[in-house]
């Protein structure tokens, strides 16, 4: 069973003389039943080692090359695509792949076609090879050196609405921005001016001028509801943005000043992720999207703070540092860090049942490395926050029901004593609105008590 198909896939692939009745090419356009079957065992097949290397021997990457060349059937080009994927997944067949310059450039042209399941294919492979660190930088090199494929990329996330390839591509940017810096930053200062891709057809196609913030955006939204692994991905992308001063202004100068980007994470921590009606562990679940939309949130806070919060909150125009905003933000963070501190009693607990047991233990030390993150991050924003209340916005939170004796314990439990000045200035405007509230939290809290 092993030797009858590649033959048979060879006979169906391989070229031909023009077929009068076909397209003016001369290239198959539709296949039949009997041969997709045919090719799709082989596409089954390849996924084993020793069918791989016998299709690496019967030279089907360059058997694929023509059909990419002679044929104009969508169905054929993704199942050839799907192989060179699952060939990919092995080491010394990826590698072989990768160094071949003329595949290589070719499989980056599949990126310009305009069959979603083609696109997820390749997308697919991409992530295979970049995934692969003896061969990630010959890749990242490469896609360097075509811009379409920043074209394409950034067609696919603006446009589509397939899920399913919104998500492979973002986990193929995810990947490349975290392996060159670069890049990344070629890629955040692109969309000054029109590009020209070559389509698959190898006629120029001019696109729009694409930036990356806005793709990005359309990409997550469409994720959003769908896939929440999707919507990990993204937000780990806008992550990495803020690593670099350029992606910071690249969020924050948009034409709307970040409105867009802001209002999305914001929905997302405020009506979405780690709710009131959620079970604690639910924090445990979302970590990592948390740790990734609060580190944008807490980058894009300090930077409106630092350039415009002065400007924007004398004129009361500004657009989503208004008191509205703050509240069920704050009271959010404060929700997060009281389902960490029930996760951490729960993990303390188990700690003590099973402290003969080994088994396991590494995993939850990394459970526990990825909620600190989330919490520094977490009481990073919150701090910063805390810093710029008014007794207005504190009088509306104590008004929500956002600021109450427990949920402040709570927030100057986390707090204390790194962000010392932080609490201090929010007990200052507390006691304006709430002298109380202030003094009970002081009996609880005897550093923050104000000597006489």
């Amino acid at each position: 069973w092993v030797v009858f198909p590649p033959p048979r896939c060879v006979q169906v692939i391989a070229p031909a003389e023009p077929d009068p009745a076909g397209s003016p090419e001369g290239g198959r356009t539709e296949l039949d039943e009997e041969m997709e079957n045919d090719i799709c065992k082989v596409w089954d097949m390849s996924m084993d080692e020793d069918v791989a290397l016998f299709l690496q021997e019967f030279n089907a990457p360059d058997i694929f090359m023509g059909v990419f060349a002679k044929f104009k059937c969508p169905r054929l080009t993704e199942i050839c695509v799907g192989i060179l994927g699952n060939m990919a997944c092995f080491q010394d067949i990826c590698m072989s792949i990768s160094k071949d310059e003329n595949l290589g450039q070719v499989l980056l042209q599949r990126l310009c076609d305009s069959d979603s399941p083609t696109l997820l294919e390749t997308s697919r492979l991409l992530l295979t090879c970049l995934s692969q660190p003896e061969v990630a930088n010959v890749w990242v090199e490469r896609i360097r050196e075509n811009p379409s494929v920043y074209d394409c990329v950034c067609f696919i996330m603006s446009s589509s609405t397939n899920v399913e390839l919104l998500v492979k591509v973002g986990e193929v940017v995810d990947k490349l921005f975290d392996l060159d810096e670069e890049l990344m930053l070629n890629w955040i200062k692109n969309g000054t001016c029109r590009s020209v891709a070559p389509s698959v057809d190898d006629s120029p196609e001019e696109l729009p001028d694409f930036k990356i913030m806005p793709c990005i955006l359309e990409a997550a939204k469409q994720v959003q509801s769908d896939n929440p692994e999707g919507l990990d991905v993204y937000m780990h992308i806008l992550q990495l943005l803020t690593t670099v001063d350029e992606g910071i202004q690249a969020i924050v100068q948009a034409p709307d000043g970040g409105k867009e980007t802001w209002s999305l994470l914001y929905d997302l921590v405020c009506q979405e992720l780690c709710q009131p009606d959620d079970p604690p562990i639910i924090v445990q679940e979302q970590k990592t999207v948390l740790a990734s939309i609060l580190s944008v949130l807490s980058a894009m806070f300090a930077s409106q703070t630092e350039q415009e919060y002065t400007r924007m909150r004398k004129s009361k125009s500004c657009l989503f540092l208004l008191f509205w905003f703050y509240m069920p933000l704050i009271g959010s963070l404060i929700r997060i860090l009281q389902y960490m501190e029930g996760c951490g009693k729960r993990a303390v607990d188990n700690s003590k049942e099973s402290e003969q047991e080994e088994t396991g233990r590494t995993d939850v030390n990394e459970e526990d490395f990825h909620l600190k993150i989330l919490k520094d991050i977490c009481c990073e924003l919150l701090s910063n926050m805390l810093q710029e209340l008014t007794k207005e916005n504190t009088l509306e939170g104590l008004h929500q029901g956002h600021l109450n004796e427990q949920t402040c314990s709570c927030a100057f439990q986390n707090l204390l004593p790194l962000y010392f000045a932080s609490v201090e200035s929010f007990l200052e405007v507390l006691r304006e609105a709430d002298q109380t509230l202030a003094d009970n939290l002081e009996k609880r809290f005897p550093s923050l008590k104000v000597p006489t």
